[in-house]
């Protein structure tokens, strides 16, 4: 968990100004963690919180180093397969906008429109399952 909040912080709070105390909202021990690793090393992480039918997914974070390998693509859909596991109907999100279309290209819909969070603009999606 050390290394998954450090991941967090170097991408949420180092590269894009979300402040700490929004970044950690206190449901990180309720929730589903997943990582991508290499060797040692933790390269990429998401957060599943399980709500009867739903899954929200949110907390997407790659290292700087480890983009544009495919690591939050095969998240997303290691994503779908708990999800799945679970009965989900349905997986949620809010995307920051500049990543919209990797959403889209997994079969998340934009629903509503677009709102700040933390300063950053985003979108709300979901997926059935």
């Amino acid at each position: 968990m050390e290394k998954v909040l450090e991941i967090r912080h170097e991408v949420f709070c180092r590269e894009q100004g979300v402040p700490e105390r929004e970044e950690l909202d206190g449901r990180d021990r309720e929730a589903v963690h997943l990582v991508a690793i290499s060797g040692q090393h933790v390269l990429a992480t998401c957060r599943l919180l399980f709500v009867g039918p739903t899954v929200q997914f949110s907390r997407l974070a790659v290292r700087t180093s480890a983009r544009r390998r495919g690591i939050a693509t095969a998240l997303l859909q290691l994503a779908d397969d708990e999800a799945r596991a679970a009965g989900a109907r349905r997986l949620v999100l809010h995307a920051q906008t500049y990543a919209r279309s990797l959403y889209e290209s997994v079969g998340y819909e934009p629903r509503g429109r677009l709102f700040m969070e933390a300063g950053i603009e985003h979108i709300a999606m979901e997926k059935r399952v």
